[in-house]
């Protein structure tokens, strides 16, 4: 065990000298570390400033209760040691999924909220490392906010599945004259009016709905927006919900439903996480559909990452 524990210590010295180094350049305070680099080590590991996120990914470790805790609590300590972070500033959580929801994270128990604000492009986000499976920010979307921003300038803006409203943030930032937040979870949109309150984007131009996606999409007047960004769960069924979400089989009738509310010249940003996403030849035929997923991949994110970003011309 402990040769494994050496070699795990080492690859993540070399890792975050390598990283720290490119992040520096770049300005980057919070980005992934480690993403399961080591088959003996199936751990996810995210950097937020002076804090650590670390998730396992649940899988069948053949270790009985008492054995897995103290594989645990010794990979922690070494990753501690091994980035110069304390064990305080540690939070891990293991990734599961709430059963028959598919697609949407738990809410952990605990006694007091744990937030606090990092920097990213110049802008403050509320992150939560302890209360929920993900974070509050994704980081692997960091190149693709910031692509979005240089194109908002003077836009009316529509933000779809927004989560925490990092986009918006970044299309207010860029000058957009009108953002529309929309979220089915009323806790998202609160983040999200956190986070736009945060850098000083209030009033009446900002519009906030905790509402179905699927339900709103047809509802909204043809030719309203100049840029919509999309990145809706691969799967959902929530109970607010009318209809099950199946990213393969429905994304036709959402990206249409965006062309629809585009003006003309309008661009939609269309992203998933189903690694077996096709985007259907029907919406390649009509429309002028670029894949950035390379474009928008962090460096942190090079060779790992599970999703596509596409650019969807009006």
């Amino acid at each position: 065990m402990q040769a494994k524990l050496d070699m795990f210590r080492n690859r993540l010295v070399k890792v975050e000298k390598h990283l720290r180094k490119l992040a520096s350049k770049q300005g980057v305070s919070c980005y992934r570390l480690y993403d399961h680099d080591l088959p003996e080590f199936p751990l996810c590991l995210d950097r937020y400033e002076g804090h650590l996120y670390i998730a396992e990914y649940r899988r069948r470790h053949g270790m009985d209760e008492d054995a897995h805790a103290h594989w645990l609590q010794e990979a922690i300590q070494v990753i501690g040691e091994a980035i110069n972070i304390p064990v305080a500033h540690i939070h891990y959580k293991v990734r599961q999924r709430k059963p028959g929801r598919q697609g949407q994270y738990q809410k952990k128990d605990t006694e007091d909220p744990h937030f606090f604000n990092v920097k990213e492009n110049g802008l403050l986000f509320q992150v939560n490392l302890d209360e929920y499976l993900d974070t509050g920010l994704f980081l692997d979307h960091r190149d693709t906010r910031k692509m979005v921003m240089e194109l908002c300038a003077g836009k009316k803006v529509l933000n779809l599945f927004a989560y925490t409203g990092s986009f918006t943030v970044y299309a207010a930032a860029g000058g957009a004259t009108q953002t529309v937040t929309i979220d089915l979870s009323n806790t998202y949109i609160d983040w999200a009016k956190r986070n736009m309150a945060l850098n000083g984007f209030t009033g009446s131009q900002h519009i906030y709905r905790a509402a179905d996606v699927l339900e709103t999409l047809p509802q909204l007047e043809a030719g309203s927006f100049d840029l919509i960004v999309m990145d809706p769960p691969t799967f959902s069924n929530s109970k607010k919900m009318e209809a099950v979400l199946d990213i393969q089989r429905d994304h036709v009738r959402l990206i249409e439903q965006c062309m629809r509310i585009l003006k003309k010249e309008g661009q939609l940003f269309f992203s998933t996480n189903l690694s077996t996403f096709k985007l259907d030849a029907s919406v390649q035929k009509k429309y002028n559909c670029k894949d950035i997923t390379a474009a928008t991949t962090p460096f942190d994110f090079q060779g790992k990452l599970k999703r596509y970003c596409f650019r969807i011309l009006a």
